[in-house]
């Protein structure tokens, strides 16, 4: 079954509402309290497609996990070496995250293991995280650099200094993940900041760590003790928001509870360079930040995107490129050639989506630049991405007339709901099933 969005401008967008929880701390909240001593309780669980493969392949590993509704997630921890080999091949769905982050987590258990994907999620490149995993001493075959990862069980994990040739956040992870297993000290240096979900959770799950002249620095053979943990509002999902808001013409927008993580925020700080209209009240300090987000009607401007803060909005870009293609004059965008990695090569897809409702774009290896004005009425195709068919159908509020957006069933990955969401802040948003 294929699915489209057809959305019509809007007069306005207004309302207040909070978006599902952080796909990227959903993640590792599974991950971690599966592998701690004690049960954890997750409240504000994001059931979408991609963290609900983490929770089958969890369970499919022995750890008992309780759902008590669509957001409340209990996982009675397994301890540091307690997971069971899987009786079948772990399917991580549309998951990049996933496929990731278990790769350094399955590296140092002593049973073999077998992740694989969608048809998408078998084109994206693996060997980022395998390479340096394969330095700890981990079996890690591939296919061509692509998914299926067979991984097999390694009880003699080294710790390694390892310094990150692009800035990924899931590349970090998986290391770190395997440096609970190894012997020695894990170091991993960052060529520039990427988000810290997992170091935040992993101190809350009492593992000592430390930052040390741009390197987080993690000691093996720690235990983890069960947490309790609050997911913010997704801050990627929060963002289509941001841009309806801004560009829907008149209204006040709302959003509480969403997650201000310092090193998720780069997405509000473009946009403000923008001239994007955002009050943003921090009403929590913990070991996630989260507050409330208002958003205004603003005339948006062409930037040169800063670099530094390209890691910081990386998941975001759809989002910007929209912005890019509303905002008055030009946009520049470079150093952000990980975009061709994701769930679709975002650069192309988005370049020819803009394309398609009348936007002047130059693609470039590692970004484009867009000529801002209008969006015409018109058809995209989103590749089947999620952030890109969401951020096609926030901006389309703006558009000179219906946009349709093919391709849209991988949206239910991270944002179950959307469409209804949508609707309920005034986005005149359809939607249609075709049969394959």
């Amino acid at each position: 079954m294929t699915s489209s969005y057809t959305v019509q401008p809007a007069q306005q967008i207004a309302g207040r509402v909070r978006v599902p929880g952080d796909k990227s701390i959903s993640h590792r909240a599974l991950m971690l309290g599966a592998i701690a001593d004690g049960d954890t309780a997750i409240n504000g669980f994001l059931a979408g497609e991609d963290c609900l493969a983490t929770l089958s392949a969890l369970r499919a590993m022995g750890v008992t996990i309780a759902q008590d509704e669509a957001s409340t997630v209990r996982v009675r921890g397994a301890g540091l070496r307690g997971l069971q080999a899987p009786q079948q091949v772990l399917d991580m769905g549309n998951s990049g995250t996933a496929m990731r982050l278990f790769a350094g987590l399955l590296a140092g258990q002593s049973f073999d293991s077998q992740l694989t994907g969608d048809s998408s999620l078998c084109q994206r490149p693996m060997n980022r995280v395998a390479e340096p995993l394969r330095l700890m001493g981990a079996e890690i075959d591939t296919r061509d650099g692509k998914p299926p990862l067979q991984v097999r069980g390694a009880r003699s994990l080294h710790g390694i200094d390892y310094r990150l040739p692009v800035a990924s956040a899931q590349v970090k992870s998986a290391v770190l993940l395997a440096g609970l297993y190894a012997d020695g000290d894990t170091r991993v240096v960052e060529p520039a900041v990427t988000r810290d979900h997992t170091e935040r959770m992993l101190k809350q799950f009492g593992v000592r760590l430390r930052r040390d002249a741009g390197a987080v620095i993690l000691a093996g053979g720690q235990r983890l003790t069960a947490s309790s943990v609050d997911v913010p509002g997704d801050l990627s999902s929060a963002a289509f928001f941001l841009l309806a808001a801004s560009v829907g013409g008149a209204g006040e927008l709302q959003i509480e509870h969403v997650g201000l993580n310092p090193t998720r925020t780069g997405v509000l700080r473009i946009l403000e360079l923008m001239g994007a209209d955002l009050q943003i009240e921090e009403c929590r300090k913990d070991a996630e930040p989260a507050g409330r987000i208002t958003v205004r009607p603003a005339e948006l401007q062409g930037i040169r995107v800063p670099p530094e803060l390209v890691p910081l909005a990386i998941d975001e870009f759809p989002v910007l490129f929209v912005a890019a293609a509303l905002a008055q004059g030009e946009t520049q965008i470079s150093g952000a050639a990980e975009l061709r990695h994701k769930e679709s090569d975002r650069i192309a897809v988005m370049a020819a989506g803009l394309r398609a409702l009348g936007v002047q774009v130059d693609e470039r290896p590692d970004g484009a630049v867009i000529r801002g004005g209008t969006l015409q009425r018109g058809v995209v195709d989103s590749g089947g991405d999620h952030r890109v068919a969401m951020a096609f159908a926030a901006g389309a509020v703006a558009a000179a007339g219906p946009v349709t957006i093919r391709n849209t069933a991988n949206v239910a990955t991270s944002f179950p709901g959307f469409a209804g969401l949508a609707r309920e802040v005034d986005i005149a948003l359809e939607e249609h099933d075709h049969g394959n």
